[in-house]
């Protein structure tokens, strides 16, 4: 039963690669941690090397003889995404698994990308989707030399229930409110995680999509960003909170490595802890689906206008929903 999960079912993954994006801290941190410990190749994509050098020593520590790498990655530019990504096919070598976990929470400013677009949109979902695409080769690879097959995980939010996807401003260069802004993006992670689960199959792939969520844990979503200092303090009191009352970041990375490990974890499927209102707990099992996100005409726009803003387009053959356009 998945409700009796534990890092204990995870088998071996020795052999296996992964890629983590934002695996310096948080959630993305003690996945790779536990990847690690499985046997797992783990690459640490992060934005900052300083602090992704940081904690690539930390995780040697805690997992000594582990395999663990770190690469520069910024979401926040497609230059850097594109680099990233031509480093990784140059290789040659298959891609078991890719966790797109990195993000921006709530600014409280609106700010910029390097190309311009809105923050939060531009990290969470453009930056992901684009290193998605760029990366399917190598995911491909991992399916032809695997009996296993590969999975890509996107890390969406419990906030996506309050999100609305805004056609008719997806960048809100009017109107912009820190967590609407943030509820959208999160949103967006999960329908384009279930419209790739659609157009892979749809396309005959043996590649799985899988969406999780972490509940409300503590992170560093909580304190890092443009604040002032009285609220840099207040948050980290909040984050204190959550850590004692809800989930610590080794807890919020359950769901993470559920979706990324569990036989039982399906194509398509979204994955939470099933404590109250589903934000602590770790018992992992499916989470609850805002009626939205379940709109496939809104998806397939929403794909559309990603390989547009992005320029990389891929499964276009694939068209699994009815679209808005015509």
């Amino acid at each position: 039963m998945s409700g009796h999960w534990t890092i204990s079912d995870i088998p071996s993954l020795a052999g296996k690669r992964v890629i983590i994006t934002g695996a310096n801290s948080g959630i993305g941190y003690y996945a790779a941690l536990e990847l690690a410990r499985k046997g797992a190749q783990v690459v640490l994509a992060c934005r900052d090397r300083d602090k992704g050098e940081a904690a690539l020593a930390s995780l040697r520590r805690e997992a000594p003889g582990s395999s663990i790498g770190l690469e520069q990655l910024d979401l926040a530019s497609l230059a850097s995404v594109r680099e990233f990504a031509a480093k990784e096919l140059e290789q040659r070598r298959p891609l078991d698994l890719l966790i797109n976990n990195a993000g921006v929470m709530a600014p409280p400013r609106r700010m910029e990308t390097a190309d311009g677009f809105e923050l939060q949109f531009g990290t969470n979902v453009l930056g992901h989707f684009a290193l998605t695409g760029l990366l399917l080769p190598v995911l491909q690879q991992a399916a032809a030399e695997s009996a296993e097959r590969p999975r890509i995980v996107t890390i969406a939010s419990i906030a996506h229930k309050r999100g609305k996807i805004n056609l008719a401003d997806l960048q809100y260069t009017t109107g912009y409110a820190p967590m609407k802004t943030y509820q959208q993006s999160k949103l967006a992670n999960l329908m384009l995680a279930f419209e790739l689960d659609r157009r892979l199959r749809a396309a005959g792939l043996p590649i799985m999509s899988v969406a999780a969520h972490p509940g409300v844990a503590h992170t560093p979503l909580f304190s890092k960003g443009d604040y002032s200092a009285m609220e840099k303090i207040a948050r980290r009191m909040l984050g204190a909170a959550i850590e004692i009352f809800l989930n610590t970041a080794a807890d919020g990375a359950l769901p993470t490595l559920y979706a990324a490990t569990s036989p039982e974890a399906k194509d398509g499927g979204y994955y939470g802890p099933q404590g109250f209102e589903e934000m602590r707990g770790k018992h992992i099992g499916p989470a609850k689906v805002a009626a939205q996100a379940r709109d496939k005409a809104v998806s397939t726009e929403l794909w559309h206008r990603c390989e547009t803003l992005t320029g990389v387009r891929y499964l276009e053959g694939s068209e699994a929903g009815s679209g808005l356009r015509r």
